[in-house]
Parts: C-alpha cells; sequence; structure tokens
C-alpha cells in the first residue's frame, strides 16, 4: 500500500508540472483576473461595477494564493478591490441590507481577512452590517435562511456558501460562540429537506411553503439536481469547518453529511472526463453538458475535504481525474491568456422571467467563456490540488508552538483579551500565521502549547518552537524557563525532538533565563542588538546566504532586522554568519537537532509580502526551513 501512495504521489508531481508547465495553473489564471478586472467588479466590459458575490469567489481563490506564496501582490489586488466598494466609515458601496439577499454576504468574507490582517476598523464597521443582516434575515418555520428576500419560504444550496463560511469565521474571530449552532442548523436543515434519498443527491432548492411552479406539490423541492448547487454546498462544508471548535458537536454533524455527500456525487463523475455534467444524473440526456464550475467545486470539496481529514484518501483517484479532466475539457491557452471554458452563467429558480427548474431551463441559460464564479472555483480547486504533492512530506507529524513563555495578551475590537505576538491565529503583522500556512502545504499539523513544556505534553510533538520568552515589561507576571523546562526539553530533543529557538535584540528579549536552556546546547543569545535598521532603510538589514548552506538550499538575501547574535561552542556550529556574528546556528543532541536565530525573523511581517521589497527571500528562506525541520 505505501509502494502505491508513493507510485501515486510521484505521479501527480509529474502530472501537476506537465501540466503548469512553467507555472502552477492557479497563477496563470490569477493573472487573467487581475488583467480583466484591475480594480473593481463589472460582469460585463462597460457596464458599471456592483456589489456581487462573484468576486468574493475569485477573491477567496486569490487569497489561497496570497498564502501560498507569500507574494504580497496578491493581497494588494484583494485590497484594492475591496476598496472601491468599503468605504472610511465603514458603509459598502452598492450593498442593501434591506434586500436580504444571502449572495450580498459572500464578499465579506474578503473584508474579514482585511479586518484580521490590517486591524483597520473600517472594515470592522462593514462586517458589522453584513452580520447585522443575518440577524434580521428572514427564515423558515425551522430557523433556515431565505435564499432572498424576493424568494420568501425557499433555501437554495447556492445559499449556504454565500453565508455560512462568512457566518462561521465571524462567530470565531467576534467570539459568537453559539452562532455554530446556528451555523450547523443550516447544514442539517438543507439536507433533511433537499437529500433524494435514492441518490443521496441533493434537489437546487426546497419551498417551505410549496407555492413556487417549481416546488413540487408535495415535497417542495425543485425538479433537478444541478451542477454547480452541489458544488456551491460542497464548497460551503469544508469552508465553514475551517472556524469551527474543534469539540463543537456541529462539526461532526457537518463532516458526517460531508461524507454522505461525496459518496453520492461521486458515483456521478463522468469516467471518460473525470467531470460533471450540468445536471449531474442526466449525462446521456441530449443537450445536457460538461460543466466547469460544477467540475471544479467538487474537486476542491474533495481535495480540501481530504486534507484537513474530514474526508477519507480514498477519494485521491477522483481528485487526480477530476482535475486532469478540469484542465483537458475546460482550460485553453489563447492569444498568451489562459482561459476557462465551459461556465453556465446562471441558474436559479423562480423570478421574472420565471425560471421553471426544468431541463429546458437549465440548458437554456448560456454558457460563457471567463466566467467570474467558474474562474473563482477554478483557482479555489487549483490551489488545493497543487498542495497535494507536498502534503505526504510532512504527514503525521505536529509542530508545537509555545504559548507559555510568550504569553502576550491584548484587547481585541470586541475589548476581549486574547492572545498576540507570535501565534498561529493572528493575522496581522505579528503574527505566524503565514508560518503556520507553510507547515499545513507541507502537510504538518499546527498546535499551541499553553502550559509549561514537561515529557508528557512534549511527547507528541515533532518540532517544538519558542520564540522570544516575555520579559516583565511586556507581560506582569512572565513565565520564565526553569531548570525542569530546560531538563524536560533537552530530554525530548535527546530522544529526537526538534528544537527551534527565536530570540530577540537586547531591547526586547528576556536572556537570563532563557539562555539557560540555550547552553545545553553549546549557545548562548548575546544582548547585543545588530543590524539596526533606520525607517525602511532594508539594505540595512540584508544577510546574504550563500550558496551550498546546509538548511538554505538556495543562495538567498534576507532581512534579519535587530537580532541578537549568538556564541557558540561545541556541539553548536554556525549556519548564517553576517562578519564576525553569527546570526543561525544548529545543534545536534543525541538524536535530535536545535535550530537558533536571535529574531523571530519569519512572523507575517516580513514573510507575508506587504512589506518587504521582493529582493528579500524570506519567504522561501521560512519554506526551505521548514522542509529542513521536517527532514530532521
Amino acid at each position: 500500500m505505501k509502494n502505491k501512495i508513493s507510485f501515486f504521489f510521484a505521479f501527480l508531481i509529474a502530472a501537476t508540472l506537465a501540466n503548469a508547465q512553467s507555472e502552477p495553473w492557479s497563477r496563470q489564471m490569477a493573472r487573467t483576473v487581475m488583467t480583466i478586472w484591475k480594480d473593481s467588479f463589472s460582469l460585463r466590459p462597460g457596464q458599471p461595477a456592483r456589489w456581487s458575490y462573484d468576486q468574493g469567489v475569485i477573491l477567496k481563490g486569490i487569497e489561497g494564493i496570497w498564502n501560498a506564496t507569500g507574494n504580497g501582490n496578491y493581497f494588494r489586488y484583494i485590497q484594492k478591490c475591496m476598496d472601491h466598494y468599503v468605504q472610511e466609515d465603514g458603509s459598502i458601496n452598492g450593498y442593501r441590507p434591506d434586500e436580504f439577499n444571502i449572495d450580498h454576504i459572500n464578499n465579506g468574507k474578503l473584508i474579514l481577512l482585511l479586518y484580521q490582517v490590517t486591524g483597520k476598523e473600517k472594515y470592522k464597521k462593514a462586517v458589522d452590517l453584513l452580520r447585522d443582516q443575518l440577524r434580521q434575515h428572514p427564515r423558515t418555520s425551522e430557523g433556515g435562511f431565505w435564499h432572498k428576500n424576493i424568494y420568501p419560504s425557499q433555501m437554495w444550496l447556492d445559499g449556504l456558501y454565500m453565508g455560512q463560511p462568512f457566518y462561521a469565521e465571524y462567530a470565531k474571530v467576534f467570539h459568537e460562540d453559539t452562532a455554530f449552532n446556528d451555523i450547523s442548523r443550516q447544514f442539517i436543515l438543507m439536507e433533511r429537506h433537499a437529500r433524494d434519498s435514492k441518490t443521496g443527491l441533493l434537489y437546487h432548492g426546497w419551498d417551505e411553503s410549496l407555492q413556487q411552479k417549481w416546488a413540487n406539490k408535495q415535497t417542495g423541492l425543485s425538479p433537478h439536481f444541478w451542477g454547480r448547487a452541489l458544488g456551491w454546498y460542497g464548497m460551503a462544508m469544508v469552508d465553514a469547518l475551517d472556524h469551527f471548535p474543534e469539540k463543537h458537536p456541529g462539526r461532526d454533524s457537518i463532516i458526517a453529511i460531508l461524507n454522505r455527500f461525496a459518496k453520492a456525487f461521486t458515483k456521478y463523475q463522468d469516467p471518460k472526463t473525470g467531470v460533471w455534467y450540468d445536471i449531474v444524473d442526466m449525462q446521456t440526456t441530449p443537450r445536457n453538458y460538461l460543466e466547469a464550475s460544477a467540475s471544479s467545486m467538487l474537486i476542491y470539496t474533495l481535495a480540501k475535504g481530504m486534507r484537513k481529514g474530514y474526508l477519507p484518501s480514498s477519494y485521491m483517484q477522483n481528485v487526480r481525474t477530476g482535475y486532469d479532466g478540469i484542465i483537458k475539457q475546460f482550460i485553453k491557452n489563447e492569444n498568451g491568456q489562459v482561459n476557462l471554458h465551459g461556465t453556465v452563467s446562471v441558474s436559479g429558480l423562480g423570478g421574472n422571467p420565471y425560471r421553471d427548474g426544468s431541463f429546458e431551463y437549465y440548458m437554456s441559460e448560456r454558457v460563457i467563456v471567463n466566467d467570474p464564479k467558474g474562474i473563482g472555483a477554478f483557482i479555489k480547486c487549483a490551489v488545493e490540488v497543487e498542495m497535494l504533492p507536498t502534503l505526504n512530506t510532512g504527514k503525521g507529524k505536529t509542530v508545537l508552538l509555545d504559548n507559555y513563555f510568550n504569553n502576550e495578551w491584548k484587547k481585541d475590537g470586541t475589548g476581549k483579551m486574547i492572545r498576540y505576538h507570535y501565534t498561529w491565529n493572528d493575522k496581522s503583522n505579528s503574527g505566524f500565521s503565514m508560518l503556520g500556512d507553510i507547515f499545513n502545504i507541507y502537510g504538518v499539523k499546527t498546535t499551541s502549547l499553553e502550559t509549561a513544556p514537561t515529557r508528557d505534553n512534549l511527547e507528541g510533538a515533532s518540532v517544538y518552537i519558542i520564540v522570544d520568552p516575555d520579559t516583565k515589561k511586556e507581560t506582569d507576571q512572565p513565565n520564565f524557563i526553569q531548570p525542569d523546562h530546560a531538563a524536560a526539553i533537552t530530554d525530548w530533543v535527546k530522544s529526537g525532538g526538534i528544537l527551534v529557538l527565536m530570540g530577540n535584540d537586547m531591547n526586547n528579549a528576556e536572556f537570563e533565563h532563557f539562555n539557560q536552556l540555550a547552553d545545553k546546547f553549546g549557545m548562548k543569545f548575546n544582548t547585543d542588538n545588530q543590524n539596526q535598521v533606520v525607517n525602511d532603510q532594508y539594505p540595512q538589514g540584508e544577510i546574504g546566504i550563500p550558496a551550498g548552506n546546509p538548511v538554505f538550499r538556495k543562495p538567498a538575501k534576507i532581512f534579519v532586522k535587530e537580532y541578537s547574535s549568538i556564541a557558540v561552542n561545541k556541539p553548536a556550529i554556525p549556519l548564517v554568519k553576517k562578519g564576525n556574528y553569527v546570526v543561525m546556528a544548529t545543534a545536534r543532541s543525541g538524536k535530535g537537532v536545535v535550530f537558533a536565530i536571535g529574531d523571530p525573523w519569519i512572523y507575517n511581517e516580513y514573510v507575508d509580502g506587504r512589506k518587504l521589497p521582493a529582493e528579500y527571500q524570506n519567504y522561501g528562506a521560512a519554506t526551505d526551513l521548514v522542509q529542513w525541520l521536517i527532514k530532521q
């Protein structure tokens, strides 16, 4: 079995490289996006820009590329697009909450990102507007959100994607713990009412009132299984689950629904092409056609579901054949630009002119090139699939980030005290969220240790990171490293653990106790302050890494600002030097390894591409470090 898995990943790597040519498909398609929609969003050239969920689908794909590359141009594009609508007072141009259109919630995911990264108050006010819509949004008798005010008593599969991932992330960021009961209820109600017991598929829409012409008079269901509606539902589940508390019962409910859903829709994957038809269960019916957005969404659902552990790895073959089919069927390089063919522009129920949900209706809608929903779904799909070759690298390994010696707190936008400064969840300049993304790309699980290290709580960790232990000016009651902590960590390293020590400069670091641990491995953080940088004079913080470095594979120029140098004695050896000063060092102890640097140099500010000039390769160096740590 192990050989089969290794063979498959080797095959997938080769196939991905061959298909992507010189650049991954996600980035090639993003370039098309940034050419067509430079700063705002209009479905058709010449029409005024408008607040539309389509743009949010694209930008979530762009966010995925940013997380996977550290290229700040992607973030800047997201911010430029959203700033076209979000005003300084938090109002949103073109958004009307009184329409109670759940589609209008979708773009809020990007505003939440902007708020978490920048902390700007205007973004908080804007997401609060969207959250208020959900508070007042009309519902079915059981509490399910109507799709729109003009579609009373109706739940559509589409609406789950538009509303629930935003709702879940908002609830996580702003501590609305009880909201997760409501969010899980939406998925449960949709499955309860829309699932077909024979096929396991879900119908496009459900009308509780039984009044719509398209609705079955006994069940209230629309007549067909529309591919993109199924795709919306699948993406909604795997994206909303990102934000659920680990022990919330709704999480298990959604995962169970996702597994039933995946089992059902994979039965209708076209065996010849690997993709799905617009009406998924009518493959042989004349006029039915292979559809790009549905296929991209369903492959995304499977790939992310497996990566996150919600779905079994047995769907890997479906992903491989499906993604290959998407490239062959829908992707074309035309006039120097990558284009996506085969997306139906829209399909709905009711309205004016009336859409009766018949097969003939679905076939009547236009199929177009570079539909934004299709492009966004494809980019999201491509980002997931492009991770597959690396996920086995660190599979089964865990990186543990210290939150005990580094134990800083601040008030967030709600006034609640939260952890910040070198934490996985912190997306602002001071966080380690981008470093966490790099570990996740290589299949490593990220978690934190909020108590003192002991033999027992270190046992399951492959890598343990201690960064910038607190001083008395940073924390009222700092947790200093004590002899028993140092002993437990030393024994863990000797047994095969990989320890990462990141200090700081003399003005921002605790040295006395931290050095009691470093000394166990022949290291000492000096009480100095090297590479002092005035304002944005970046060359003052340059450090060159020559060829042949055992950790950093390629020659590179990185930026390390105001670090403490390291004195080394056996078993420690210098890894990177600037002049006579040791910037980084390593040491082997028993079966384990220690890496040390006198600065937290790979926090978001210096790896996410928003601040550093592109000539500095901190993101690439962080990736090399992660790969090296895994190999140890």
